[in-house]
């Protein structure tokens, strides 16, 4: 568990940081700005609150500052949806902080979740549409066949290795797979810091983020610029050796919980668009069954 103070204050200065104040109809001023984007004062100015005030939330020093209060400084620093979630969440929280901050937050190791059979009958059939099931950290809990053909070397990762994150900062063999490798790092950071922010205890996320900030130079800078973001559609361009490049939709389901230890599963498919190459591409890949 880590102090939520540490990363409210960064995350507060990231966003004034990524603003500027002609963009807000601010004036430049005459003094000549020492760092980029919004002061603390315009911000305070924006949200309607004293700067004082203002300066305590970003300190961390403020108690129990109503939603009310976040909303305006939300809307002050322009934050999206998640990144407004994300605002809340660690600000509500005076002694628990986003996983992977700092210090140790879990005992290693973490047990892995499991996939209940239900869970594991859908994946079969949805025959040779590729899916998987992603569990707490972005673990890469189950696949079906469809899955496996795309991504050829998920059977020969060990068990304890089979997470998104870790194979796509740690095993380049695994980063190879999709040709817009940097772009899905990208989104996964951003969809971790978002995780960190709803569950900063969760031990298998913590784990997770440990390892990655002590291995992964790039994990490390990309994690600093909390960014924040939740995707659950979008496009992947893959890249498998039979067929070169496929361009695939995907889409993110959330799987209801069955109180057993299977809370925030994802169910993840991949879908070509109809009559396009990929689409052809995926045929070959996955074999001659129907496309669901």
């Amino acid at each position: 568990m880590v102090d939520a103070r540490s990363e409210l204050g960064p995350f507060l200065k990231g966003r004034r940081a990524a603003l500027s104040p002609a963009e807000l109809g601010l004036p430049e001023g005459i003094n000549r700005r020492r760092v980029r984007g919004l002061r603390r004062e315009e911000v305070a100015q924006l949200a309607g609150v004293s700067v004082d005030y203002y300066t305590r939330i970003e300190q961390g020093r403020a108690t129990a500052v109503s939603a009310e209060i976040l909303d305006a400084v939300a809307g002050a620093l322009r934050l999206n949806a998640d990144e407004r979630r994300y605002l809340h969440n660690v600000a509500v929280r005076p002694t628990g902080g986003p996983a992977g901050e700092g210090g140790v937050c879990a005992p290693p190791p973490v047990p892995r979740q499991r996939v209940r059979p239900q869970v594991r009958a859908l994946l079969d059939g949805l025959g040779a549409t590729p899916a998987l099931v992603l569990g707490n950290g972005l673990d890469v809990l189950a696949w079906n066949r469809a899955l496996g053909l795309l991504w050829p070397p998920l059977e020969e990762v060990p068990e304890d290795r089979l997470n998104l994150a870790l194979m796509m900062f740690l095993e380049p063999a695994a980063g190879r797979l999709h040709a817009d490798q940097e772009a899905v790092r990208e989104q996964l950071v951003a969809g971790l810091r978002a995780a960190s922010g709803r569950a900063p205890d969760e031990p298998r996320l913590c784990a997770v983020l440990l390892e990655l900030r002590r291995l992964s130079p790039r994990f490390r800078e990309l994690w600093e610029a909390r960014a924040v973001a939740e995707k659950r559609t979008g496009r992947h361009r893959l890249w498998h050796p039979a067929v070169g490049e496929l361009e695939l939709g995907y889409e993110k389901l959330i799987l209801p919980a069955a109180g057993n230890g299977d809370e925030g599963q994802e169910l993840m498919v991949y879908v070509a668009e109809p009559g396009s190459p990929s689409e052809a591409a995926l045929r070959v890949v996955v074999g001659d069954g129907a496309l669901v």
